[in-house]
Order: C-alpha cells, then sequence, then structure tokens
C-alpha cells in the first residue's frame, strides 16, 4: 500500500504524520510542488511485457503530461533482484541529490522510495504499483529501491538525454529509514 511517512529533519526516529490514502497523500505533497497521482492501464499487461507495450497501456496519461510539462523523452525500466549490479544501482541514489529537471516516475509494479528534504521536514513516500510522482527540479531527495529491488516504471525527462544527479553532499539520507524488503 502506497504511504507517505512526514518527518522533522531533524527527528528521523519517528514520522509526525502518516497518509496511506490517495487524496490525503496528493494534497499534502501538492503543499510542497510534488505531483502524486494513482493510474490505471488502458489495457492489460502481461508479466515481462515489452517497453511498447508497456507505454501502450498507458498512452493517454504519458501524453497528457507530455502536454503539460514538456517532456519530451520516455522510456522504461526494469530492475529485479537478479540484476548483477543491483547493489551499485542502489548506492548510487541512496546520497541526497538534486536534478536541473523534473523527476517524473510511474510505477507500473514493484516500488520504491522517494525521500523528499523539502525546508526542515522529509516527505518519505512509498510508491507502489500505479502510483505517479512528479519531484520538480531542484528538489533535494533521495531513492531507495530495497535490497532487493523489483519495480518496472514509465519515466519521463524534459531532456533527452535524461536527467543527471548533482549531490548536495548532506548526509541527511542516512539517518532516515531505508526501504524494507
Amino acid at each position: 500500500m502506497s504511504s507517505l511517512s512526514v518527518y522533522r529533519d531533524d527527528h528521523p526516529a519517528q514520522p509526525y504524520k502518516i497518509l496511506n490514502h490517495g487524496e490525503d497523500i496528493t494534497a499534502t505533497l501538492a503543499k510542497v510542488g510534488v505531483r502524486f497521482e494513482r493510474w490505471q492501464a488502458e489495457a492489460p499487461i502481461a508479466p515481462g511485457a515489452s517497453q511498447e507495450e508497456v507505454l501502450a497501456a498507458y498512452r493517454t496519461q504519458i501524453e497528457r503530461l507530455k502536454a503539460e510539462g514538456g517532456y519530451v523523452a520516455v522510456d522504461v525500466v526494469s530492475l529485479t533482484d537478479r540484476h548483477p549490479e543491483k547493489d551499485q544501482l542502489r548506492a548510487k541514489f541512496l546520497d541526497e541529490h538534486i536534478h536541473g529537471e523534473d523527476e517524473v516516475r510511474f510505477f507500473v509494479a514493484g516500488r520504491g522510495l522517494f525521500s523528499l528534504h523539502v525546508g526542515d521536514e522529509v516527505y518519505a513516500m512509498l510508491c507502489e504499483r500505479n502510483d505517479l510522482i512528479s519531484v520538480p527540479a531542484g528538489t533535494r531527495h533521495w531513492f531507495d529501491m530495497g535490497e532487493h529491488p523489483h519495480f518496472v516504471c514509465i519515466r519521463l525527462f524534459n531532456n533527452p538525454e535524461g536527467w543527471v544527479a548533482q549531490f548536495t553532499g548532506d548526509p541527511i539520507a542516512h539517518r532516515f529509514p531505508e526501504l524494507e524488503d
């Protein structure tokens, strides 16, 4: 189940707010400029579906987002526990960083934990199947795919080359809970 835990950035041991209802999550994240939506596929998606099949199943929503956000590139990324570089890939995004463009992800399958550091709060958003999150450019955040990753995500980019992480050097991410498998 998707959930949002909100912490004070100086109190990582206990969130002061935990939300599980989509409308509450959407409203809370919108206050800090983050978009959260739930999507349904327009067509069934079989396990192991090709990138083209996955994109076709969400074509209407993707085209709407592209028009609204000026996104020019779309792809599908898939990662499982069997990936030989899963540990290195996980470690790459566990440190706080920003991007020069929005980070837009839709979870077709699986899950991941986006933690957003906004002001003096940390918003830990557990995204699962059917969740869309759009983190605005310049927002401090980190991403945890877990020790045993499993996800399929549609990614949208403003820049055809994708996004580049700019690490902040702040060790805050290591004080907060990671994604539990």
